[in-house]
C-alpha cells in the first residue's frame, strides 16, 4: 500500500555524513485531485545553499515492482535526485579521491517530498519499496563513453548498510551483482586546475600553490585559437587559473603590438570564457588598473571602464569576456612584482651599481607581489566566495614609483636621495611610441578584505622580497 505523502512543508536544506551531499524537503501541495511540487526551482534553492550546478539533462527511471534495486554507480557529474512517484531507500558511497569523507555512507528513506544533491564522484543507489516508483534525476553533463565512471558492490557488507529489504529479496542485474568491494574500487578523481600562462610571474606563484596542476603556456596551448575548444576534454576541468596576458605597454600601440594585445588579453579570455560557461569551469582571469583611465583616487571595482592606450583597452575587453562565464573571478591588480624581470628587480640592479635614476613621481598606486595576488586567488576559490570581481594588490599607504625605487635603494644600503623624482611628462620627454598612463592606480581593497583576505602591506612585501 502507498504512503501518503507530507504535504505542504517548507522548502529546507540537511547536511549529511558525506561532505556535499545535501538533503531538501520539497514543498508538496496535494487536494482531491492529486498533488503538485517544484521539484527543481533554481532561484529559491541556491538561495538556500543549493550548488547553482547548471542541469543539462533530466533522467527517469521507472520502477514497477517494489524490491528493485540499482547501484552503486559514481559518476564524474553532480545529480539531483528525487521521485516522481513511490518511495525508495536510497544510499551514497563517498568515492571521491581525497574527500575527508572518504568511505562513508548515508542512507534515507524518500518520497516525492524529498531530494537529495549528489556531488560529482559520490556513489549512488536505490531500492524501491513500493510499486511504480518513478526515480528521476538531473545531470549537469552529457553521458559519454571516455568519461570515468566507478562502482561500489552493494553486497559489501563492510560499508554496513542496514537494507528494508534482504538483498536476496531483490530484483538485480547481472552488472550490479559483480561491482568491486570499496576496498577495491577506483576512486573518482578530482576535477583539474589548469594554469595558463605558468611560466609567467604570476603563473609560477600560482603554481606553487597549486602544485597538482596542469600547467601550459602559449606553446603547449594556444587559448587564443579556435582550435582550444578541442584541444581538452574540459568537462574534466573543474578551475581555469589565466595567468596569461600581453604586457608591453607601449609595444601594444604598434600595428603588430595592437593585433597581439587584442589577441592574448581579449579573443583568447573569449574563448576561456565559452568553455567555462559550456562545462561549468570556474574561470578566474586577472584584470589590470590599466583599464581605468587614472582620474580616480582610489579605484572600486565597480568604476566604469576607462582605458587610455591599446593594452589598457584589451585588458577592458578581456574583463568584459571574463564576466560572461557564470562562474567567474576577475581579480583587478596593479604593479606585479614576482620571479622575473620587474620594476623592482631593476632598481635594485641599479642600486648595486651605484647608478642614480630619474622615477616617475606622478603616477600612484601599490605594488602587488605575485605570493599575495595568488594567495588572494586561492582564497576565493577555497572559501567559494560569491563570482565577480575583486580587486587584489597589496595593502598599505599608497607611493610612486620614485617613492617605491627610493625604498628600494634605502633597503639595498643607499640614499634615498640617489633616486630623482619627475613627471611621467619629462621622464618620457621626446620618445616616440610611448602609451598613455593612469596616474591614479591605487585600487580599493575593501571587498576582497570583506571576504576575509587581507594582503600585506606592500613595504613589509618588499623588505621580504628583497631579503630572498
Amino acid at each position: 500500500m502507498a504512503s501518503e505523502i507530507e504535504f505542504s512543508k517548507q522548502l529546507k536544506s540537511y547536511e549529511t555524513s558525506i561532505e556535499g551531499l545535501v538533503v531538501y524537503d520539497l514543498a508538496v501541495f496535494g487536494d482531491n485531485r492529486g498533488w503538485f511540487k517544484e521539484n527543481w526551482q533554481r532561484e529559491k534553492m541556491t538561495a538556500i545553499g543549493l550548488s547553482d550546478f547548471g542541469p543539462v539533462q533530466n533522467n527517469f527511471s521507472f520502477n514497477d515492482k517494489r524490491g528493485v534495486a540499482r547501484g552503486i554507480h559514481a559518476e564524474p557529474w553532480d545529480k539531483f535526485v528525487s521521485l516522481g512517484s513511490g518511495r525508495i531507500f536510497g544510499f551514497w558511497v563517498d568515492i571521491r579521491e581525497g574527500s575527508p569523507t572518504y568511505g562513508k555512507h548515508f542512507t534515507i528513506e524518500m518520497d516525492p517530498s524529498k531530494a537529495i544533491f549528489v556531488p560529482r564522484g559520490v556513489a549512488n543507489g536505490y531500492q524501491t519499496l513500493e510499486d511504480n516508483t518513478v526515480y528521476s534525476y538531473l545531470v549537469n553533463d552529457h553521458w559519454s563513453a571516455d568519461a570515468q565512471y566507478s562502482f561500489v558492490s552493494m553486497f559489501d557488507e563492510s560499508i554496513g548498510i542496514d537494507w528494508p529489504i534482504p538483498l536476496d529479496e531483490c530484483e538485480v542485474s547481472d552488472k550490479d551483482k559483480n561491482h568491486p568491494l570499496l576496498a577495491d574500487t577506483t576512486p573518482i578523481k578530482p576535477k583539474k586546475t589548469l594554469i595558463v600562462g605558468a611560466n609567467g610571474q604570476l603563473g609560477r606563484a600560482l603554481r606553487a600553490l597549486y602544485p597538482d596542476a596542469e600547467c601550459v603556456d602559449r606553446d603547449a596551448l594556444d587559448i587564443a585559437s579556435p582550435e582550444v575548444f578541442t584541444a581538452r576534454r574540459w568537462r574534466d576541468y573543474g578551475t581555469i587559473l589565466n595567468a596569461a596576458a600581453y604586457t608591453a605597454v607601449d609595444q601594444a600601440e604598434t600595428a603588430d603590438g595592437r593585433k597581439d594585445a587584442w589577441s592574448a588579453n581579449a579573443t583568447a579570455v573569449a574563448n576561456l570564457a565559452k568553455i567555462s560557461a559550456q562545462y561549468g569551469v570556474t574561470l578566474v582571469h586577472v584584470s589590470s588598473d590599466y583599464v581605468f583611465d587614472g582620474t580616480t583616487v582610489e579605484h572600486p571595482e565597480d568604476e566604469i571602464l576607462s582605458p587610455l592606450g591599446v593594452y589598457g583597452q584589451s585588458k577592458a575587453a578581456g574583463d568584459i569576456a571574463a564576466s560572461t562565464a557564470p562562474r567567474h573571478y576577475i581579480a583587478r591588480t596593479s604593479w606585479v612584482i614576482g620571479d622575473g624581470n620587474n620594476f623592482v628587480k631593476t632598481m635594485k640592479s641599479l642600486a648595486d651599481r651605484d647608478i642614480k635614476p630619474s622615477v616617475v613621481s606622478d603616477q600612484i598606486g601599490r605594488l602587488t607581489f605575485t605570493a599575495d595576488l595568488a594567495a588572494g586567488i586561492k582564497h576565493l576559490l577555497d572559501t567559494n566566495a560569491p563570482f565577480g570581481t575583486y580587486n587584489i594588490s597589496n595593502d598599505g599607504p599608497p607611493a610612486s614609483w620614485a617613492e617605491i625605487a627610493s625604498e628600494v635603494y634605502s633597503l639595498s644600503g643607499k640614499s634615498s636621495s640617489d633616486v630623482t623624482p619627475v613627471t611621467t611628462e619629462e621622464y618620457y620627454k621626446d620618445k616616440e611610441g610611448i602609451a598613455p598612463r593612469p596616474l591614479q592606480s591605487t585600487l580599493n581593497l575593501a571587498k576582497i578584505k570583506a571576504t576575509g583576505f587581507t594582503p600585506r602591506e606592500w613595504k613589509q612585501a618588499l623588505n621580504e622580497y628583497l631579503q630572498q
